[in-house]
């Protein structure tokens, strides 16, 4: 019996940092960005005659929404990128589009979940603003610091953070955030086990292969796998600020409850354009973490990390589990790292971001609950 190929061992890449034009892109995404917001704002303020403080608030919350797009760009296009199926420009564009037309597949059952994570009928101005800013404060030091830490998380810390300070534990719905809490460890396991499976599964049928096709195919293969995951991200992520810009609406009587959001367009399409124009600002920093530092990756492992990650949040957005991506594709990469040999993983690496996983739904809760009580204090 002939000796399989290891169609693993494509040539050692590493993340390239991105061109001239791709910095000139994202400059023009973040002014573009800006002018949508705006141009958002103004319709809701002539379609919904809403006062100008909840006008505020829901550019804040599409704000968090675009910095999760920012923040989160590197899960959407690590792999891709350090595997150089695309260069950091062309890949930035293609995640940024699938995550806009992931609101043509996916409903807004994570949405209706986020909603009702505190009671949206104690909700005031000072909760929203203080949970925005706990969420917000805390991606831009992860972004620092270069850690792919949850923006999804964040933001349930914040509403947790400012609904304490304003009313106690009462407020809190502690049977969503139990299931949130639950898929803090599932998510990244479902996603190394599914990648575990999927690589065996393509070792075993690309097993008599040419390297150098199985190679040209798993780049070829990327291009599908990286919009499969940004569908998800999209569908996931987006769908967070959704829920809060469902909130500040009940709270101004705007929309009946939460449930009501699945009948208005404009705040489906607002929170996919924002996100979707974070991504395409996104920051370098986390790419060189989630692509190269936790382990090196070729083609056929960048194809197999996107599907398992992608294959899990379409689970759980059709459940409205909202999971965090960045532990999702974290839970993969690691999970195709380790079928090459355990020793491929990064541990050290790998253990820093975990521990930025857990303290981040407290770190965010303490900003926000300290952000509201600055805001009632001045106002």
């Amino acid at each position: 019996m002939s000796k399989a190929p290891d169609i693993s061992q494509s040539p050692p890449v590493t993340a390239r940092p991105p061109s001239s034009s791709a910095r000139t892109l994202s400059q023009s995404a973040v002014v573009i960005s800006i002018l949508a917001l705006v141009g958002v704002a103004a319709v809701i303020f002539i379609n919904r005659r809403l006062d100008a403080v909840a006008i505020l608030l829901i550019i804040m919350a599409l704000s968090f929404d675009f910095a999760n797009g920012w923040h989160d760009a590197a899960n959407s296009i690590a792999t891709v990128v350090s595997t150089r199926v695309l260069s950091p420009r062309l890949a930035v564009t293609w995640a940024a589009f699938f995550n806009f037309a992931a609101f043509l597949v996916f409903g807004v059952e994570v949405a209706k979940t986020i909603g009702k994570t505190i009671d949206p009928n104690a909700v005031n101005d000072a909760v929203i603003f203080g949970a925005l800013f706990g969420a917000i404060a805390w991606n831009v030091i992860t972004w620092y610091f270069g850690l792919p830490t949850s923006s999804s998380h964040a933001l349930i810390g914040g509403l947790v953070g400012a609904g304490y300070a304003k009313a106690g534990w009462g407020i809190v719905n502690f049977a969503s955030v139990k299931k949130i809490m639950l898929f803090i460890p599932l998510a990244p396991v479902l996603g190394l086990i599914t990648a575990l499976i999927l690589m065996v599964l393509i070792y075993w049928l690309f097993r008599k292969a040419n390297p150098s096709f199985a190679n040209r195919f798993f780049r070829r293969g990327q291009l599908l796998s990286a919009a499969m995951y940004s569908l998800g991200h999209g569908a996931n992520d987006a769908q967070k600020t959704m829920g809060v810009i469902a909130v500040i609406l009940v709270s101004r009587n705007a929309l009946t409850d939460v449930d009501a959001i699945q009948g208005h367009l404009w705040i489906v399409l607002a929170a996919h354009s924002a996100i979707a124009l974070g991504t395409m600002s996104g920051g370098w920093r986390i790419v060189k973490t989630m692509g190269s530092k936790i382990t090196k990756l070729v083609p056929v492992q960048g194809f197999a990390a996107e599907t398992a990650a992608a294959l899990t949040l379409f689970a759980t957005a059709q459940a409205g589990i909202p999971v965090s991506t960045t532990h999702t594709i974290t839970g993969s990469i690691v999970g195709v790292g380790s079928t090459t040999r355990l020793s491929a993983v990064r541990w050290g690496v790998a253990g820093r971001v975990v521990w930025a996983w857990f303290i981040t739904i407290p770190a965010a809760a303490i900003m926000a609950w300290l952000a509201y009580h600055l805001v009632t204090i001045f106002s």
